[in-house]
């Protein structure tokens, strides 16, 4: 007999040892050899991450798909890894040595991969344990980590392709640059964050005029938040249209402080609406005036050292073409050295002291940090490899633009889109140490040699050298003799991106560039599940690599979940307080609760709204499938394998078998089409209000009368769909449905487990028994909610009177009438023409069904309660249409709040309504 009540924490760690004993989730498991593929690559979590809500809406998503499929018989691979998250990754590992004094330096490089590789083996990717728990059935043994031997020379390979095919090259570009962590970082890494700052407006001298601050003629005032990045102005930007600077485009403004002559240039950047119109141009340290610096020329000053402090002294950069004048002198010995913010308060002193600070305005604005370092990161001119990204992008545009790779929801193919045509050079080198080393090494001179391994590199550099007459050739010959390659040779010191090696994902994992059975079994993938804010950093890379080394795009669906939030709509962050751990709700409700919760609320382009109320909720639902399991057990329930659906004779089974096919089609359709909450809304619709509260309610006297027939097809009938209901939530509550499946075998045992059964595809259908036990249905349920609304006492016995019904409804209601009293407490039931007085009313099919209630109830009290709660909902209703009619509070107020309130109305408006029909229903019985 199954156990009383289910236990998650005893059952789903034994079930998951069966499936791992059972090698349940290799690649092709359960498939036939000619069948056709599935693939779903995982998004790597970092070795770094522990698992949150997004890990587990995108796993849980996935692994629907992934059983489903398998279900279905296809060959499934759901391919497991990690990404070795080169930032984060040395971040805990330097952590970790400055609590035992140590530096990475000191340890050297080679010591100090060593003892990240240590921390990797010891700590690194808890996360796939995690996944485990919540009943991720990937391919275990074919985990893949971004820096194994086999990925690392697919990088390696990718690298050298594209330098040779000239789509690497190294430049000196602006970066995002974390002065903390002293290396690049991507946009990804960056976060934008609201300070109170200041704006100071600047006057800045014209040339050949005597400056005068009392006299605009002789100046023109620029605005900026950032002083101390002033001093590597390399020209002031006006707008063309901008007639207040018509008469100064083509000359010169004076760099106070320095003396640098500052071309003053026309360009449409410049925002004539905006502070004072006039832009100050600093190429080196702002994205936006690289830009205009590269249309006009304008020379590059970078003025401060990687650590964010001034560098000036012997900076030749910035000392070109500039007098050696003592005002120069006085600003180098004041600035040099000093940390930016320093320096900030230094120059707006010395700009005031000189009558150049025009006037000094509060701020608010964003200012972009590292997310790691969690500083304000410097745009930084820098030497750095690039991708040309903008070459590789067209076809991955072109593949989504023709649908051979489609975006659900549809409406993200808008953002693909704007990101890919504007796409910029990507930056694919980072200044850390943990990574997969670029693998460029630099001549004695300098050139560089791009290629696979450092054999190569030195082959190609003794080639080239000796090939090539000069001091090099005779060096190099000198140093063949002793052969010494490493005096030949230098390796670059940076590492690549880490989203550089995970752009191959869907084809380094399974072998590339081998050619190996996987590769050509299971590339391209099926289907990539991913949140919206990789789009660009992961996604859109993937399809470039994917296009560009396999002439075929990674995947042909893209399906883009949205964010989960707090259950008021917010954001979830730590400095709120309102994260929301999986696996604490994991060990308090089990995997299977939480993950029917995050596939019922999964609707497209919807951020769910997470209570973990909703969480103990769904646990209930699979309460609900165990007790009814039990239930159908305690009265001879039992799987008989001769038992046909159509063979069914009782009206009940044959509506049951019917509703059982519209659920299996709709589940079906809801998987297939990634609306994953139609998916599990049709299987709980079935199983719980119709399987569990209908079917096995109205079998109860089947189970307890004397027709053994009866009781024997209601056994074998019930059996049949419990069945086919664990097929169908298997794929959103794996653990209860394998041990349910697995108990529920009978004698002879089951064929497979239920992970690898086939999935459901009944076509009963019963057209005369459906429309007779759904009457019944419906014709109960209302009777009970007018008994709800009218505050009818649970023990109270009313006459049922029938008005206006044809034969149908005549033979219905005589062949139902004990189910109907049974379950709908009432009592005679009766034919009339016309309505009693006294009665609450209801329409069911063509005829009015009479509750007389005067007996039962005082009508007028219930009258008045009933006007009372009316009014409090409309009062209610006025108050929050007034708040939401409020400009201010709608501004201002955070979106979760207004959306909260909204909510709010809509749930007032919904129950004033009930109330109200309840009342006329009501005032009609009076």
């Amino acid at each position: 007999m199954l156990e009383k009540t289910y236990d998650s924490a005893r059952i789903e760690p034994r079930i998951a040892a069966r499936w791992e004993e059972a090698d349940a989730f290799r690649a092709g498991a359960g498939a036939a050899p000619d069948a056709d593929p599935f693939t779903i690559v995982i998004p790597p979590p970092n070795v770094t991450g522990s698992l949150h809500m997004g890990h587990a809406l995108n796993n849980t998503l996935q692994d629907i798909l992934v059983r489903f499929e398998r279900m279905r018989g296809k060959n499934v691979l759901w391919q497991p890894g990690m990404d070795h998250a080169g930032i984060a990754t040395q971040m805990v590992v330097e952590r970790q040595l400055q609590e035992r004094q140590q530096h990475r330096r000191s340890l050297g490089r080679e010591r100090f991969i060593e003892k990240v590789w240590e921390w990797k083996a010891e700590s690194g990717g808890a996360i796939l344990n995690q996944l485990k728990r919540l009943g991720a059935s990937c391919d275990w043994s074919r985990e893949r980590f971004t820096m194994d031997e086999g990925l690392s020379r697919a990088v390696a390979e990718v690298f050298v392709t594209l330098y040779k095919q000239g789509l690497v090259y190294k430049d000196k570009r602006l970066v995002n640059w974390d002065p903390k962590l002293l290396t690049a970082i991507s946009d990804l890494e960056v976060e934008q964050i609201e300070v109170d700052g200041h704006l100071w407006h600047f006057r800045y001298p014209i040339e050949g005029r005597t400056f005068d601050p009392d006299d605009p003629e002789t100046f023109i005032t620029v605005a900026t938040t950032r002083p101390e990045t002033m001093l590597g102005d390399t020209g002031v930007a006006v707008h063309p249209d901008d007639e207040r600077y018509t008469d100064l485009v083509g000359w010169h403004a004076i760099l106070p402080l320095v003396g640098r002559r500052l071309p003053i240039v026309a360009d449409s950047y410049s925002d004539p609406e905006k502070g004072t119109g006039a832009v100050k141009m600093t190429p080196a340290h702002d994205f936006n005036d690289f830009e205009v610096g590269k249309r006009h020329d304008l020379a590059m000053v970078n003025v401060l050292t990687v650590e964010a402090a001034m560098a000036l002294r012997d900076n030749e950069d910035f000392l070109d073409g500039l007098e050696r004048t003592p005002e120069l002198a006085r600003t180098v010995e004041a600035l040099h050295g000093l940390d930016r913010l320093e320096a900030r308060a230094r120059v707006v002193a010395m700009m005031e002291e000189g009558g150049y600070l025009a006037k000094t305005e509060p701020h608010r604005h964003m200012v972009p940090h590292g997310d790691r370092g969690g500083v304000p990161i410097e745009p930084y001119l820098t030497d750095q490899w690039y991708v040309d990204a903008k070459t590789l992008a067209r076809p991955a545009i072109d593949s989504v633009r023709a649908g051979r790779t489609a975006f659900v929801p549809k409406s993200w193919e808008k953002t693909y889109f704007e990101w890919m045509e504007n796409i910029q050079p990507w930056c694919v080198s980072r200044q850390l140490w943990w990574g997969h080393r670029i693998p460029a090494w630099y001549g004695p001179d300098g050139q560089v040699f791009v290629e696979r391994t450092e054999e190569e590199a030195l082959h190609a550099a003794i080639q080239h050298y000796i090939a090539h007459e000069g001091p090099m050739k005779a060096y190099v010959e000198e140093l063949l003799e002793t052969y010494r390659p490493g005096e030949i040779l230098t390796r670059d010191e940076d590492v690549l991106d880490t989203w550089f090696s995970s752009a191959l994902w869907p084809f380094s994992t399974l072998g590339w560039p081998d050619e190996t059975p996987e590769l050509a079994a299971y590339y391209p993938t099926s289907v990539l599940v991913t949140g919206f804010d990789i789009i660009f950093f992961w996604v859109a890379r993937m399809m470039m690599m994917g296009l560009h080394f396999m002439d075929e795009e990674p995947f042909h669906t893209v399906y883009v979940h949205a964010l989960v939030r707090d259950k008021h709509g917010a954001k979830m962050s730590k400095s709120k307080g309102n994260v929301i751990d999986p696996l604490e709700l994991i060990d308090a409700y089990g995997a299977d609760a939480l993950r029917f919760t995050l596939a019922i609320m999964a609707a497209q382009g919807r951020d769910v709204k997470l209570d973990p109320q909703r969480v103990a909720g769904y646990r209930n639902f699979g309460t609900k499938l165990w007790n009814a399991t039990r239930f159908a057990e305690m009265n001879g329930v039992a799987r008989d394998r001769d038992f046909m659906p159509e063979d069914a004779t009782l009206a009940v089974n044959r509506w049951i078998l019917t509703e059982l096919t519209a659920a299996s089609d709709a589940v079906r359709e809801g998987i297939v089409s990634y609306r994953f909450n139609e998916a599990a809304a049709a299987a709980y619709r079935f199983v719980w209000n119709l399987f569990c509260d209908w079917y096995l309610e109205l079998l109860k006297p089947v189970f307890a009368g004397e027709d053994e027939a009866a009781k024997r097809e209601a056994q074998a009938c019930a059996a049949y769909v419990l069945d086919a209901i664990y097929k169908l939530l298997h794929p959103m509550m794996p653990f209860m449905t394998e041990e349910l499946w697995a108990h529920t075998a009978g004698p002879e045992g089951r064929d497979t487990l239920l992970c690898h059964a086939r999935w459901p595809e009944p076509d009963f259908a019963d057209d005369t028994a459906a429309a007779d036990v759904n009457w019944l249905i419906a014709l109960v349920s209302e009777i009970r909610s007018v008994r709800a609304e009218m505050n009818v006492p649970p023990s109270a016995v009313a006459p049922l009177v029938a008005v206006g019904a044809d034969s149908v409804s005549r033979e219905r209601l005589g062949r139902h009438e004990p189910a109907i009293r049974r379950l709908a407490r009432v009592g005679d039931v009766a034919f009339s023409d016309h309505v009693p007085r006294g009665s609450a009313q209801m329409v069911v099919g063509e005829a009015t069904f009479c509750m007389p209630l005067g007996d039962v109830i005082d009508l007028a009290a219930e009258a008045a309660r009933l006007d009372k709660e009316v009014a409090r909902q409309e009062a209610e209703i006025a108050r929050l249409e007034k708040k939401l009619a409020n400009e201010r509070f709608v501004a201002n107020a955070p979106d979760e709040v207004v959306a909260a309130e909204r909510d709010k109305l809509a749930e007032y408006g919904e129950a004033r309504d009930r109330l109200a029909a309840a009342l006329a229903r009501l005032r009609e019985a009076g």
